[in-house]
């Protein structure tokens, strides 16, 4: 059983940086696909990042995040981060990590693990 913690979230400005980490346990997170969502208050929880398992390691963005945010993996610490940059008011939401043996990293419903999600907050 793979437990995943979050940890980095709070209050920011605008255009301003965070980081975001996702600690595992009970499984390696070099073996399975790692994804990062939000879900802002009224709407549908949302894929922002992913990065495949393995050496691979390709990775995937929501256009509303791509050349703002990376999701780096240190396979040492079995844990994997979101960096987010220049952030908005609109990146305002509760961030979750997540878990997958599946190759359909965009799509909620493929995973099995999930944290218990943290609070990002951009004010204006």
């Amino acid at each position: 059983q793979v437990q995943l913690v979050e940890s980095g979230g709070g209050l920011v400005q605008a255009g301003g940086s965070l980081s975001l980490s996702c600690a595992a346990s009970g499984g390696a997170v070099s073996t399975y696909a790692m994804g990062w969502f939000r879900q802002a208050p009224g709407k549908e929880r949302e894929f922002v990042a992913a990065i495949e398992s393995w050496s691979g390691g390709r990775t995937y963005y929501a256009d509303s995040v791509k050349g703002r945010f990376t999701i780096p993996r240190d396979n040492a610490k079995n844990t994997v981060y979101l960096e987010m940059n220049s952030l908005n008011p609109a990146d305002t939401a509760v961030y979750y990590c997540a878990a997958t043996k599946s190759i359909l990293v965009r799509d909620s419903r493929q995973y099995n693990y999930w944290g218990q999600g943290t609070q990002v907050t951009v004010s204006s």
